[in-house]
C-alpha cells in the first residue's frame, strides 16, 4: 500500500510518509538543503490540505485496488461514493484532483459505478468536462421548502451553479414561493460576483436605491436574513416587506449582469382594450 499511496501522492506533494502499522501513526518527512547539504527532515508538520491530500491518496490507492479485476479479495466492492475530496485545496489541486480522479474512473477495464457528490463549483465542471458521458445532477431544497429535489441536468438548463442557483431564485420569486434560506442563496451568489469582479464586499454588487445612496439597507436586510434562525434547515416563508426587497435586489442584480435572458423569461404583460 505504501508504493501504491507514494506514486499517487507525488502528483500533488513534494513530502514523503511512514506508516507504523504497529501504533497506528502517519509521520511526514521532507528533503530539504540545510547549509548547501542535502538532508532529511522527520516528522515534519503538514497542512489541513496536504494532509487531505494523503488521505484522499490512501483512498484511491484503495479503489485502485477494488478496480483491479485480477485482485480478488476485492470483488465484493460494486459501488463508490466520493463526497467533496477537495476540501480545503487551493482551485489548483481542486483542478488537479477533478483531471486525476476523471481519468481514474474512466478506465475501459472497470465494472465499478461511482457516484461523486460535491458543492464546488470548479471541481464540479472540470468533471463534466472530463466526463462527458457522465450523467449529472443538481440537488435543490424542494419548492414548498421542505425536503429535497433531485434533477438531473439535460441540456436544457446550464450544468454552472451560480446560473442554477440563479435560475431557482428567479423561479421561486416570480412564483412567489419565496423562503428564508433564499436569502442564503442570493447571498452566496453576491460573494461570488463580487470576488470574480475584485471587490472585497458583496454590497459592491447591490444596486443602490435612490433614497438609500449608500446601499445600507439591502445590504443589512441581507447579513441579518442570511445568519441566526433565518436558516437554510428552518424553512420559513418571507413576510411581504421581505418579499418585496428581495425582488428588487435579485432584478437590479439580473439587470445590471448580463446573464442570457432566455433563462430568466419575463412574465407576460397584461393588455387591456379601450
Amino acid at each position: 500500500m505504501d508504493n501504491r499511496i507514494r506514486r499517487l501522492l507525488s502528483r500533488y506533494v513534494d513530502f514523503d510518509f511512514r506508516i507504523d502499522i504497529t501504533e497506528w501513526e502517519v509521520s511526514f518527512s521532507r528533503e530539504m538543503e540545510i547549509d548547501g547539504a542535502r538532508t532529511i527532515a522527520e516528522d515534519i508538520k503538514v497542512s489541513r490540505g496536504e494532509e487531505n491530500i494523503f488521505i484522499w491518496c490512501f483512498f484511491l490507492a484503495i479503489v485502485e485496488l477494488a478496480m483491479d479485476p485480477e485482485i480478488e479479495a476485492y470483488r465484493w466492492v460494486k459501488y463508490v461514493y466520493i463526497d467533496d475530496p477537495i476540501s480545503s485545496l487551493d482551485e489548483h489541486n481542486a483542478i488537479t484532483v477533478a483531471n486525476h480522479l476523471a481519468q481514474l474512473l474512466k478506465r475501459e477495464d472497470s465494472t465499478l459505478r461511482t457516484v461523486v457528490s460535491t458543492h464546488h463549483t470548479l471541481f464540479f465542471n472540470v468533471l463534466c468536462n472530463e466526463m462527458k458521458k457522465a450523467r449529472r445532477f443538481f440537488l435543490s431544497k424542494g419548492a414548498d421548502g421542505t425536503g429535497y429535489t433531485l434533477r438531473e441536468e439535460t441540456g436544457d438548463t446550464p450544468f454552472f451553479h451560480h446560473v442554477a442557483v440563479l435560475i431557482e431564485l428567479y423561479e421561486a420569486a416570480q412564483e412567489d414561493r419565496l423562503f428564508t434560506h433564499h436569502f442564503n442563496m442570493l447571498r452566496t451568489i453576491l460573494e461570488k460576483t463580487a470576488s470574480f469582479h475584485g471587490y472585497k464586499n458583496f454590497s459592491a454588487c447591490i444596486k443602490q436605491a435612490d433614497d438609500d445612496s449608500d446601499g445600507i439597507l439591502h445590504t443589512r436586510l441581507i447579513n441579518i436574513m442570511s445568519h441566526g434562525n433565518y436558516s437554510l434547515y428552518e424553512p420559513q416563508q418571507m413576510l411581504e416587506e421581505n418579499k418585496a426587497h428581495f425582488k428588487r435586489i435579485l432584478e437590479d442584480f439580473l439587470a445590471r449582469y448580463a446573464f442570457n435572458p432566455e433563462l430568466f423569461p419575463r412574465p407576460a404583460e397584461t393588455v387591456t382594450e379601450a
